[in-house]
Formats: C-alpha cells, sequence, structure tokens
C-alpha cells in the first residue's frame, strides 16, 4: 500500500492537488516525530496564512482511521504516524503474496521504450569502457520491463567505417586464418593496432584502407566476405560477455542497416530548407542554438555519425512507435546527442522530446585509462576473469567445505563487476577497484549476496512462516519493514531519474538493516508468536533483495 499516496488523498490544503501534497510529503528526521511530514511553509503565501496555523487547521480537518493512529503539528510540520502494526502486516502480506513481482506495476501499459546501449565496434574488443553502458542499458531494460513497458533493447553496431577498410588491409597484409579463429578478437585488434604503427611510418597505408573501405560500400565479393567474417566473430566473442552479464537485445541493427536510410532524410532536410552549404560541406546551422553547426554530408559526400543517429531515429519511431527512445551513451558525446535532438525538433518532428540521452561517466581501472589504437587495451572479460578468481580464494577460505565454490564464485566476482559499475549515480566517473568491489563488507553486491545466504539458512533452520501477527513491533523490526515498503518507490524513482543506482543503494541499505535486526532480534530461539513473524519478515526480506538485485542483472547464491 503507498500510505503517502493515503494520506495525500486524505489532506484538504488551499487549492492544492492530491499529486502536489504527495510531492510535498517528507520523511522526519527521526521516526518518533512521525513516519511522513508535510512542511507548510510554502502553502503561506497562498493560504495567507502562518504556516504554524496551517498545521494546525490540516491536523484538526484530518479524518482519523485504521492507518494513521496519529497526527501532529509542530512548528509549521504536520507529522502522520503509521500504526505499527497495520504497516507490518500489509507489507509482510503484500510481499509474501507477490514474491518475485514484488515492486512491479502496470505504469508502462502499452508504452514502447527503446533503449540504444552497449553498442559494440565490429573488429574491436570488448573493453572496460562498454561495462557501464551495458549494465547500466541493460538494467534500465530490465527496469523498464519490471514497471509494465514493452522495453526493446538495441544494440546499435558500429559496423560501419573506414577501421573496416584497416582490418582488411592489416589481415592480407599479415594475418592467417588459422590465427584469427583461434585468437578472435585479440587477435585482430593485434592486427588493428600493428596497422596504425604501420600507417605512421606509411600514409599510403591509409589511402589503401580508404580503398578497401569502399570495396564494401560497393559490394565487393572478397571485401565483404572478410567484414561479414570479422561481424561473426565480433558477436561470438561479444556474446559470451553478454551472456555472464545477463544482457539481452531485441535488435541488433547496426551503423550500416542505416545506409539505405539517409537519403530521404537528407532530402528532407534540404526541402525544409534547413540543409546549407559550409566550405563543401552539408550543415545544419545551429548558431541561434548556442551549439556548433550539426555536419550532415562532409564535403567529399560521406555521411556522418549525425546522419545516421537522425536515420535511427526516425526509423525507430516509424517501426516501434516509441513512447521514449533512450541512448545510453557517456557524456563525451553531450553535444552531438544535443545537436541531432534539435535537428529532429527543427524538421519538425514533435516526438523529438521523447529522444534522452542517458549520459554516464566512465571506468578505468586504478592504473589508467586505455586507448584501442595503441593497444593499452583491458579486456573486459580479463576483469570479470579476475573478480570471479579473487571470489573463488575469498570463499575457498572462509568456507572450504561449501559446495560448488566455482559456480557461487562465478556468480559473485560477476555480481561485483555489475554492482561496482551501478553503485554510484552514473554521471560520475569510476575508477574500478577488485578490493573494493569484493569487500564482503562494504557497500557491494558480496554484501548483499552474504545477506541472502545469510536469510537463506534462517529459513532452512527455521522453515517459512506459515501464518503470522504483527503485534508490539520493535524499533529494529520497524525500521527493516519501513525499508522493505519502500521497494516500490524507489524503483519508481530510479525509472524516473534513470539512476538503477538507487536500486543498489536501496540493497545495500536494506541488507545493513537486516543484519542488524538478525543479530539484535532472537529468530529461532523465539516464542511462537515472535518467531513466526520475524521468519516471515526474513523471507520478505530475502524476496526483496533478490528482486533488486536481479534488476541489476545480479544473481543470488543460496549459500556462500
Amino acid at each position: 500500500m503507498d500510505f503517502k499516496k493515503h494520506i495525500a488523498d486524505n489532506i484538504q490544503a488551499g487549492d492544492l492537488t492530491p499529486d502536489e501534497i504527495y510531492a510535498m510529503l517528507a520523511l522526519p528526521p527521526n521516526t518518533e516525530m512521525g513516519d511522513f511530514a508535510l512542511p507548510c511553509f510554502r502553502l503561506a503565501k497562498t493560504m495567507r496564512k502562518p504556516p504554524v496555523k496551517i498545521a494546525e487547521e490540516i491536523c484538526a480537518a484530518y479524518p482519523k482511521d485504521a492507518l494513521v493512529c496519529e497526527v501532529t503539528a509542530v512548528n509549521g510540520y504536520v507529522n502522520f504516524k503509521i500504526d505499527r502494526d497495520f504497516w507490518a502486516k500489509e507489507t509482510l502480506g503484500t510481499i509474501l503474496s507477490a514474491r518475485e513481482k514484488y515492486g512491479s506495476s502496470d505504469e508502462g501499459q502499452g508504452k514502447t521504450v527503446c533503449i540504444d546501449y552497449s553498442s559494440v565496434n565490429i573488429a574491436k574488443p570488448f573493453h572496460i569502457g562498454h561495462l557501464s553502458t551495458t549494465v547500466l542499458g541493460s538494467a534500465l531494460y530490465k527496469l523498464h520491463k519490471f514497471l509494465g513497458y514493452r522495453p526493446v533493447g538495441i544494440n546499435h553496431l558500429g559496423d560501419y567505417g573506414t577501421q573496416f577498410g584497416k582490418l582488411i588491409s592489416a589481415y592480407k597484409r599479415w594475418g592467417k586464418k588459422e590465427d584469427i579463429e583461434k585468437g578472435g578478437l585479440r587477435a585482430l585488434n593485434a592486427l588493428y593496432v600493428r596497422f596504425h604503427e604501420e600507417a605512421e611510418k606509411d600514409e599510403a597505408l591509409n589511402d589503401e584502407a580508404r580503398a578497401f573501405f569502399k570495396k564494401i560500400e560497393d559490394k565487393d565479393a572478397e571485401s565483404v566476405a572478410l567484414f561479414e567474417w570479422f561481424k561473426e566473430l565480433t558477436l561470438k566473442d561479444v556474446g559470451k560477455i553478454y551472456d555472464l552479464l545477463d544482457v539481452h537485445f531485441d535488435s541488433w541493427a547496426g551503423e550500416s542497416f542505416y545506409n539505405d536510410k539517409m537519403q530521404p532524410v537528407i532530402d528532407e532536410l534540404s526541402e525544409k530548407g534547413l540543409l546549407v552549404e559550409s566550405e563543401g560541406a552539408k550543415i545544419v546551422d545551429l548558431e541561434a542554438y548556442g551549439m556548433p553547426p550539426c555536419i550532415i554530408l562532409r564535403s567529399d559526400g560521406a555521411s556522418l555519425y549525425a546522419t545516421r543517429d537522425i536515420a535511427a531515429a526516425v526509423y525507430r519511431k516509424k517501426t516501434y512507435d516509441f513512447y521514449k527512445c533512450l541512448y545510453v551513451v557517456a557524456y563525451q558525446q553531450n553535444l552531438h546527442f544535443k545537436q541531432f535532438f534539435k535537428v529532429l525538433e527543427l524538421m519538425g518532428k514533435e516526438w523529438a522530446k521523447d529522444l534522452v540521452h542517458v549520459a554516464y561517466g566512465m571506468v578505468s581501472l586504478e592504473d589508467g585509462s586505455m586507448s584501442t589504437r595503441k593497444g593499452k587495451v583491458v579486456y573486459l572479460q580479463d576483469v570479470i576473469d579476475k573478480c570471479v578468481d579473487k571470489a573463488l580464494g575469498i570463499i575457498t577460505e572462509k568456507n572450504p567445505s561449501l559446495e560448488n565454490k566455482e559456480e557461487i564464485a562465478k556468480t559473485v566476482g560477476v555480481g561485483a563487476v555489475i554492482f561496482g559499475a551501478l553503485y554510484n549515480n552514473k554521471i560520475k566517473d569510476i575508477t574500478f577497484s577488485y578490493d573494493k568491489v569484493l569487500n564482503f563488507e562494504g557497500e557491494t553486491s558480496c554484501y548483499v549476496q552474504y545477506t541472502c545466504a545469510r536469510a537463506n539458512s534462517v529459513l532452512a533452520k527455521g522453515g517459512r512462516a506459515q501464518s503470522f501477527e504483527a503485534k508490539n513491533i520493535l524499533p529494529q523490526e520497524f525500521e527493516l519493514i519501513k525499508q522493505l515498503s519502500d521497494f516500490p518507490a524507489t524503483l519508481k524513482d530510479a525509472l524516473d531519474k534513470y539512476e538503477p543506482c538507487f536500486i543498489a543503494r536501496y540493497a545495500v541499505d536494506l541488507a545493513q538493516k537486516y543484519n542488524k535486526f538478525y543479530f539484535d532480534c532472537k529468530i529461532l530461539g523465539a516464542e511462537e508468536g515472535e518467531k513466526n513473524f520475524r521468519l516471515a519478515l526474513t523471507e520478505a526480506t530475502l524476496i526483496t533483495l533478490k528482486n533488486a538485485l536481479s534488476l541489476l542483472g545480479i544473481g543470488v547464491p543460496e549459500k556462500m
């Protein structure tokens, strides 16, 4: 039950609607004052009364019921206290009934949301720099689906450009099929790096690369066959990473898919007088909007990212009729998205307002950044493998007799990588630390997973409560119940702000409150009534933690 909504619906405060009151309701600094509070200071101007007087009038007029057991007016605030037993019974009953659907809703029913994420480059390694877009986009996909939307996951593959001419040139000069088949993307990347090293000495290699790319565009059989082979090798390699991270897509339409869809866009821009010539290039002038021009065609007639992104947006609207289209791309591309969103708006596409750039910060290891061209690449597979190995070492040390240690270490290690990328606000740069993400006592997925294992152990020993009574709730129990009841609102907030970190932090907070309850309150040794209630509280916590981690793409071992 949404207690805030219940309170907001029963408050009379001038001309404010229940939705406006709902937004104003806050949490008091401590629960002794109340569970929700309405500050009346902003009402003073419209109601022409002092806040203290307004609070007293709202308090006196509020209808008492079984849910709200106490209403007080204190220094311009109206404080509302929810009946503890009612809150506990309502919350636990809801969770134990809904189980894996707890927190879900149908708010997005009938609405399609396109989510463009990961977008790996063909024939380039899946490195740690791809981590944020991949797990952030995947979490948003899962969250939208959980809240009733129809998400469309799009992997906008980087499968177009002169880099493929460079690869063909490098392969024909120095590559062997058996070496590439065996080495996969790493072998291809080694060729790419060598090409750039050699091209610095011989500029003619770049001309050769451009010529090979032109052959791909002209459908030369040998060049296209090599390109398709590179693509096949890439998708095979990255597919293993996606499987590990529980990441899925509905569309793999990359840049090349839009080659035949750009001309109509160019024609429309021209017809609407938006396309102007500048130093031989065709641009849309955005000076009036405080931005540099958006280049649509270079002076040699070649298209650019903006051209393809505009064509892609038009295609997606026509194909999916999206409610929103999200682009999970690093903040370095802020200007690019502002530009092509504005171009679509100038074209008269009213749905341009539904395009959202979900910008995020960069990820690097503690020893610095990366460069694909120079070969200084931190492969994501290596990062995952190292986390899994470290997790196995920790688990073996703490619980040497544990069965299926390797499988559990895989779940813990992969979870640590995902959680490490999602725990902070998305816009922050992240320095990835193995020790930090694998700390079983810190703000990590390992800590949350261990809490789940603890709850599983309690339920294995005590059994699941068939029925329970909620009465004489202790402070530690009530803090846990409040946290449990806040899960649906947390998910809504995470979706509205495109911030899966809210879910990650919620899971840590819930785990901390459960562990305090676990240590402060007897469970298995309590008398029957208390024991059943605390077993129900344990099971509700386990369900909610598993739901939270699942939305992030993280599994939960039964034992640890």
